[in-house]
């Protein structure tokens, strides 16, 4: 894996990172919202990451097929949590439905804060890994003087 690549690494996981991060903005954001029926409710949502293998490096003419080089992360979609809905009577509330109760949303902010803090230094260790990279390379320019 050339230090070239790994700037696409760990760009593309930086990329997912802020997904994952903004996926969990909006479920903070939904955790206390009520609707007047269960399909209404907001469901917690996750991003679903997969791996990105690189092109055959043999067809490129860089490198020797099957290296096992991997070309990054990247965010293929976005799941609802089939978690069940929890309703509250509330007769008195406008949202309520024919028998007094409301539906709340299905996510849970201790998860989403876990899942913050898992998201947020995943992120900062790809800026690290770009960091070192370029240190890496700008020693690697000063070997020769």
């Amino acid at each position: 894996m050339s230090l070239f690549s790994i700037f696409n690494v760990a760009g593309s996981g930086m990329a997912a990172q802020s997904q994952r991060l903004n996926t969990v903005a909006s479920n903070l954001a939904n955790a206390d919202s009520v609707a007047s029926s269960p399909q209404a409710a907001y469901r917690s949502k996750e991003p679903l990451f997969s791996q990105i293998q690189q092109q055959s490096l043999a067809a490129s003419g860089t490198g020797h097929a099957g290296d096992g080089a991997d070309g990054g992360v990247q965010v293929v979609g976005v799941t609802e949590s089939q978690a069940a809905i929890p309703s509250r009577y509330e007769p008195g509330n406008p949202l309520a439905d024919a028998n007094g109760y409301v539906y709340s949303s299905n996510v849970n902010p201790v998860d989403e804060l876990v899942n913050m803090i898992s998201a947020s230094r995943s992120y900062q260790n790809n800026v690290e890994v770009m960091n070192t990279t370029k240190q890496l390379m700008l020693k690697t320019l000063t070997i020769g003087q």
